[in-house]
């Protein structure tokens, strides 16, 4: 029996994580962590997080399990919130998620309380197995569409080696039938969306509470032409095209000049025109030693999507690499995530502007 602590969000995921582990006759804590930030609440509207933590509350009163929150709203600021911010005002399209899970989740959650539990669990989809020279390892789910070990990916090995997710082997219906067959109150509830810290806020809200507007002009990439006005490039992302108020679209961003507020569009964002296979990648956390041989394939988003690897090659602290086929995704400032052909997570690294 180990002791326990099982981070809850008041979703269908960590509720079963919570009830397996207790079921296994674990001792177990609950912890929901207050990262929602108050000044946006203030501004933006009412806190959307309330029915969350009472989700949480219901199900914890149901497993008897004592729940407390963590107020984490300093520290979420400093790690994750201000790495945000600072990315997209350099025309990056920055991943919050995955700063949260290593930050936060299991960064500073991990300082304040881990020397009192044997593990912390969360209702992630991922794996972690201990390897024959008893370093642990990070496996993706079974479950392709719904496994996160691209939002995982930056977190180190003792982390890792805290880390349990007990839903990690299980398929996203299996995830269901078990929430039923544990009456629990989240078992009919519809997945989250969204940034994390952010709930049912807009990204563009809250970029534009902390930036402002910042006027600038959309131009069409191949023939020059001004398009319009924009309120700053950071409101806009590679290959998007919703949110462009534009005449005679669909039109996607191909492309930014931050320097002078540009934004550029195109009508073929499909072509090949700006699919790239190759691209380099920089502050890289490996997990195991990232040889050629072994890494066979790249996560460029969430997703079952891969892509083959043809070459990863290290100079310094930046990583260059080939893929087999050319992709439109590679964005800077989101995250590489590299795997081998069963499955093992080898790690990451952010994507560089070309």
């Amino acid at each position: 029996m180990m002791n326990i602590a099982v981070l809850v969000s008041g979703g269908v995921d960590s509720s079963v994580a919570l009830a397996l582990l207790k079921e296994q006759g674990h001792a177990v804590t609950a912890y929901y962590l207050k990262i929602w930030l108050e000044d946006e609440m203030s501004y933006l509207g009412n806190c959307p997080w309330e029915e969350d933590l009472s989700y949480a509350q219901a199900v914890c009163d149901q497993l008897d399990v004592e729940l407390r929150v963590v107020p984490l709203q300093k520290e979420y600021h400093a790690r994750v919130v201000s790495y945000t911010i600072d990315a997209v005002q350099k025309g990056l399209t920055p991943n919050p998620d995955v700063h949260c899970n290593a930050q936060v989740k299991f960064g500073a959650f991990l300082e304040k309380y881990g020397d009192a539990y044997d593990r912390v669990a969360t209702g992630h989809y991922a794996q972690v197995l201990l390897a024959e020279d008893g370093d642990v390892r990070l496996f993706q789910a079974p479950d392709a569409v719904k496994d996160q070990t691209y939002f995982l990916a930056m977190m180190d090995r003792v982390q890792l080696a805290k880390a349990l997710f007990p839903i990690g082997h299980l398929e996203k219906k299996d995830v269901r039938v078990l929430a039923e067959k544990f009456s629990l109150p989240t078992a009919g509830r519809k997945d989250s969306q969204g940034i994390c810290f952010l709930g049912k806020i807009s990204f563009r809200d809250f970029i534009r509470h902390h930036l402002g507007t910042l006027g600038g002009r959309f131009v069409e990439k191949e023939s020059g032409n001004d398009l319009g006005a924009h309120d700053g490039h950071y409101f806009y992302t590679i290959g998007q095209r919703r949110g462009i108020d534009v005449h005679n679209g669909p039109w996607y961003v191909c492309g930014k000049n931050v320097r002078e507020n540009i934004v550029y569009l195109t009508h073929g964002f499909s072509g090949d025109d700006y699919s790239r296979d190759g691209f380099s990648i920089r502050q890289c956390n490996w997990l195991v030693s990232p040889r050629v041989h072994d890494v066979t394939k790249v996560k460029l988003r969430h997703g079952p999507a891969f892509q083959k690897v043809v070459s990863l090659t290290g100079r310094g602290d930046v990583f260059d690499v080939r893929m087999a086929c050319g992709d439109r995704s590679v964005t800077p400032g989101q995250y590489a995530v590299f795997y081998t052909e069963d499955g093992l997570c080898v790690g990451a690294g952010s994507i560089l502007d070309s």
